[in-house]
């Protein structure tokens, strides 16, 4: 029987002869190290349908964390995969996978619960933001396979990523969290957000990855990003939705710089 975990680099680069041979027929022992990242990914999906049961009971504060648990999972499955050269194919279908469970559905329930439930074509709009996170997946998926691509390409994401749009698509219950009081104008306001961000996931719009973001820090940056790191925890636990909502407007506002970056290093190719 071929064994679910199966070599697979993610990056694209051919294996060593000596690890294409034919696997044997004989069942293996998984060793604990490719097992972790998956029970990594199976939290994020757990935590996601977690979420959509917080939304129908009307916590709302609990099915946001929720959501935003799983992103920090979905984060770093695939980096502890990596760091334990554990990456499998089946690991990566299990990562898309649970990316629509909990950026796709689990997002769009939760809006649809707790703020799209009595507005006119609530549903309808649901199932759009949830149908563009399923074809963005679909073709990130696509296009990992693309031995053409240029270096510099992998800069940049082809549209919004999943875990991006749905903390993103979340701006209007952060402020609602806040207080800003039901209204025509703010209903209006969800729907239009809801398919705007449903639109960037699924566009051409390059945004920033973040992936060629280099392992080794300067000595002189070390301390900056360290005090850095410990007031935006510290800002995210005292004022959650103040924060969140602030780090989804800049995230808008950096678009248009790494669309510029994106032309730059267009041109030069």
């Amino acid at each position: 029987m071929e064994s679910p975990f199966p070599p697979f680099d993610p990056d694209g680069d051919d294996l060593p002869e000596a690890q294409t041979e034919e696997a044997p027929t004989r069942l293996r022992d998984v060793p604990l190290r490719t097992i972790f990242p998956n029970l990594l990914t199976l939290l994020a999906i757990c935590s996601g349908l977690t979420a959509i049961r917080f939304a129908i009971e009307d916590r709302l504060e609990l099915a946001v964390a929720a959501i935003i648990f799983a992103a920090f999972l979905d984060g770093i499955d695939g980096r502890v995969a990596r760091f334990l050269k554990s990456s499998t194919r089946f690991g990566a279908e299990m990562d898309s996978l649970a990316d629509f469970v909990n950026f796709g559905v689990a997002t769009a329930l939760l809006l649809y619960f707790t703020l799209l439930k009595d507005m006119p074509f609530g549903w309808t709009v649901c199932l759009i933001y949830a149908s563009c996170a399923c074809l963005r997946l679909a073709r990130f998926n696509v296009m990992l396979d693309n031995p053409d691509q240029p270096e510099w390409q992998y800069r940049f994401f082809v549209g919004v990523p999943a875990p991006a749009g749905a903390l993103l698509v979340l701006l209007p219950v952060y402020l609602q969290l806040l207080g800003i009081p039901e209204s025509a104008v703010f209903s209006g306001f969800s729907i239009l957000f809801t398919l705007g961000c449903g639109f960037l996931m699924v566009s051409n719009i390059p945004t920033f990855s973040g992936k060629n973001i280099s392992e080794k820090i300067r000595r002189d940056l070390v301390l900056p990003i360290m005090i850095f790191a410990v007031f935006l925890t510290a800002a995210l636990l005292s004022y959650p939705w103040k924060v969140l909502a602030g780090i989804a407007v800049l995230y808008l506002a950096s678009i248009p710089f790494s669309v510029r970056n994106w032309g730059r290093y267009n041109r030069r190719s």
